[in-house]
This record gives structure tokens, sequence and C-alpha cells, in this order.
């Protein structure tokens, strides 16, 4: 597993370092003093792993992590405990308080590792229409959907929610690309920011889809598919339009 630090400390980040190099299954590619120059990094350097200071000069940690588009996992070091519930919006994998100890980094990376291996898992599911279920990571946790219990997704910017039967989970991922894991047979997408079970459809008309008491208006270039699908009974060539 790859990883960067930054730390505006010099010491802290020699120290952390020097920790790091202990553990086998860890590999620093870089240790950084501030965001900026982590930022010039990451662009052309994706790594599995970000060890990150909060309280550094120009950009804190915190604002760091949330100007990340593709962010690595997070495991903040700092030497304030007052930030932790702020690392919890950010899906931090753990936070580490100074002076950090090499038992304490261990077991940090330890639960890093499982949940990078349970992501590359989700990622490589088999998408396919014998599928019945995909997984979503929310709320510090990946929970498993099956596609019988969601009844639409709403797509907002980089994060959709995804309503089922009996919650709603809101995950870091657009509507494009939550799109690609559903059966095209069971989906369909009606606007830029809904997607629809077809098995929960109640009614439709020529302006709105309707799934019991939710009300989905149609996008124009979406509605001739959906129309399509249901005059002739079958699933749209193509799959689940995408117009962007």
């Amino acid at each position: 597993m790859t990883c960067i630090l930054i730390d505006d400390e010099p010491l802290a980040r020699e120290g952390l370092a020097d920790l790091i190099g202990k553990i086998p299954a860890l590999t620093l590619l870089g240790a950084f003093g501030n965001a900026r120059e982590a930022t010039a990094f990451l662009t052309t350097n994706p790594v599995d792993l970000l060890l990150l200071d909060i309280q550094m000069p120009e950009l804190n940690g915190l604002d760091f992590a949330h100007s990340l588009t593709n962010r690595p996992l997070l495991i903040f070091t700092t030497a304030y405990p007052q930030f932790a519930l702020d690392s919890y919006e950010l899906d931090a994998v753990d936070y580490l308080l100074k002076p950090i100890r090499q038992a304490r980094l261990e077991k940090a990376i330890q639960k890093a590792d499982h949940y990078r291996r349970l992501l590359q898992e989700v990622e490589q599911q088999d998408d396919s229409m014998h599928s019945d279920h995909f997984f979503v990571r929310a709320d510090r946790r990946y929970y498993k959907v099956m596609f019988s219990d969601v009844l639409f997704i709403k797509g907002l910017k980089d994060y959709v929610i995804i309503h089922t039967k009996d919650k709603k989970l809101i995950t870091a991922m657009n509507i494009k690309t939550v799109s690609q894991h559903l059966p095209t047979a069971q989906f369909v997408r009606v606007s830029k920011s809904f997607v629809v079970n077809t098995a929960c459809v109640t009614a439709f008309d020529s302006t709105h889809v309707y799934l019991g008491d939710e009300e989905i208006p149609f996008g124009a270039v979406y509605r001739g598919s959906f129309l399509e699908k249901y005059r002739h009974g079958a699933e749209p060539k193509g799959g689940i339009p995408d117009f962007g």
C-alpha cells in the first residue's frame, strides 16, 4: 500500500517517516510540509493512503482533504483531539494523536489496508445481470444494497442519495458512476439527476414518473427512452441512457 504524509513540522515528518519505514506493507512515496506541495504531487501520482496533519499554515488538513476530488484513504495525525468529529465527515480511517506510537500506527494501517482490500473487492464485483446486489460506502461503512430494495437514486453533484425501502444512503459517487453498477433491465435513468427502479414505478405520464408518493420529473432527453421501454415492454437498446 502506498502513502504520502503531510506535516508542517520537520521533526514530526521525520519521526512519522521513520515509523512508516518499519511497516513492510506500507511504502512512503513522499513527505510534504504543506498542502500545496502535496497537491502538485497527487496530480500525477495516485496513492492509496494519506497521513495528514490538521493545523498547518495556508491550508489546514481538513480543508485540504475536502478539496480532493479523488480522495485517498485518510488517517489524520494531529496534536489536537477537538477535530475528531470533523474527520468523520471525511470518512477518515483513523485519527491519531501525537506523539504517535508504532503499535498505534500499525493498527491504523491494518485498518486502512482492510478498507482498501474491501474497496477493491467491491469495485471488482460482478456487475452482470445475474448479480442481485451492490456495495456503497456511507457513514464510514460499506453497505450491501439489494437491487430489489432500491426505489430510486438521486444525484447531487459528486454525491448520490440511494433511496431504499427502509433507509437513505448518501455516498460520494456521481450518478453516472452508480448507473454503471445497475442492471439495465431493472433501472432506467429518467433525468440528469434521477435513476428509478422500474419494478417500483406505480404510474407515469408525459412529464413525471411516480413511485408511490414520490413524483420525479422527466428530463427531456430521457423521456423517450423511458417511454420506449414501457411501450415495447423491453429494455432500451444500449442500457441506461447517459447524456452526461
